[in-house]
């Protein structure tokens, strides 16, 4: 699978590279893959001092995608596996020269960092600014379901009525995909990146709470993403 990674619609990196700030958010899977991948290469690059390595880690990146290609089911699909297969690339070829840990706390924080204040500020932006900020964050995770994360992942909601909002994961591409490729281990890297917007919520001031207490990736038997009016703004 050839991989294009040159995206000329993707805008350059800015306060809000992901649209979260919008008043109609539309997930983009392909302009946000490309951000955070071409971030996740140049970031390694840089801290292995290695550009040549990295060009290695994008075109085992292709044969994997290629090997893996009976997994995209849909068009979310093809952009999440892209995103997996990025991580064992890396991942194969850290592992041997720093071994598994520094080789997963490498992965993490290059994948995880080169965004982290951009995805908190505007995701902050937005509830800051909604009316009814519960409503948004709903909003806002509904959309990415369908259009970012798609057919791969099986969700179940448990509650919907305007105060509760409750969403499980209960298959979640990410760790089949890696798990496949001998590296569920770097599945948290994928749960790690939640963070970032999580982080974003201040009960207090937008009137819900947020509880994740397990994902998948780290033991838990599904990823719960429950959402929780605390009051009417």
């Amino acid at each position: 699978m050839s991989t294009d990674r040159s995206d000329s619609s993707a805008p350059s990196t800015g306060p809000d590279p992901f649209g979260l700030d919008g008043d109609a958010y539309v997930p983009d899977p392909d302009r946000d893959t490309a951000l955070l991948l071409d971030a996740f290469y140049r970031r390694l690059g840089e801290e292995l001092d290695d550009h040549s390595l990295t060009a290695s880690m994008q075109a085992r990146q292709d044969e994997l995608e290629e090997a893996n290609r009976s997994r995209v089911v849909d068009a979310p699909a093809r952009q999440n596996l892209r995103m997996t297969m990025a991580l064992v690339a890396a991942y194969e070829a850290l592992r041997p020269r720093v071994g598994r840990d520094a080789a997963l706390d490498l992965v993490r924080a290059c994948f995880n960092e080169p965004f982290a204040e951009a995805v908190k500020d505007g995701t902050r932006a937005r509830l800051d600014g909604a009316e009814d900020a519960f409503a948004s964050i709903v909003e806002m995770s509904k959309a990415r379901e369908e259009q970012a994360f798609g057919k791969g992942f099986v969700f179940e909601r448990s509650a919907d009525d305007g105060d509760r909002y409750h969403v499980d994961v209960r298959h979640c591409f990410f760790h089949e995909a890696l798990s496949a490729n001998g590296a569920p281990e770097l599945t948290p890297v994928l749960c790690a990146f939640d963070a970032n917007w999580i982080d974003a919520i201040d009960p207090g001031e937008h009137g819900f709470r947020f509880d994740r207490p397990t994902t998948i990736g780290t033991g838990g038997t599904h990823c719960p993403f429950h959402f929780d009016r605390i009051r009417r703004r």
